[in-house]
């Protein structure tokens, strides 16, 4: 299974492809992709879209797996982060991929056995996971690998209860 994991963010929109299956997972890339502040939102969005059409039309994963939005008490930053969801959701549509979304504290559960892990210990399991020789960085690029680590071990039955 290929899977593209997704932590959405309109200035830093971190990403990351795994392969395999169980604990049998692999990286294949990870990354981040930025946005520019002083770009109108609506091409910054555009953008992170073009992002993920190209990596989708690469990769040709099984399924995109994207990170429910944390909302805070900003609402500006929660209305950003759902229109940067939003575009990366008609992406994987127009390109024919599944899109699970799972929440901050489910994708910890699963990667570090702790649902409210930090930022260094979902570093820390993802490297280990994926048996990388190096901490993935950004954090951004870190977390996209553990929404796509939490979506390839989730047996497929809890996939499709969501």
């Amino acid at each position: 299974m290929r899977v593209v994991g997704i932590d959405p963010g309109l200035a830093f929109c971190g990403f990351g492809v795994v392969e395999g299956s169980g604990a049998q997972l692999g990286a294949v890339e990870y990354g981040c992709w930025h946005t520019h502040a002083g770009r109108p939102t609506e091409l910054r969005l555009r953008d992170l879209f073009d992002e993920l059409s190209e990596l989708l039309a690469r990769y040709r994963p099984d399924a995109v797996a994207l990170e429910e939005s944390f909302v805070g008490p900003n609402a500006r930053t929660a209305l950003s982060i759902g229109q940067v969801r939003g575009a990366l959701i008609v992406a994987c549509a127009q390109m024919g991929v599944d899109c699970t979304e799972y929440p901050p504290a489910r994708v910890k559960q699963a990667v570090c056995g702790y649902g409210a892990a930090d930022k260094t210990q979902v570093q820390q399991m993802a490297k280990a996971i994926l048996h990388l020789e190096a901490q993935p960085t950004p954090t951004h690029a870190a977390d996209a690998l553990a929404v796509a680590i939490c979506h390839a071990s989730s047996p497929a039955l809890l996939r499709l209860a969501g």
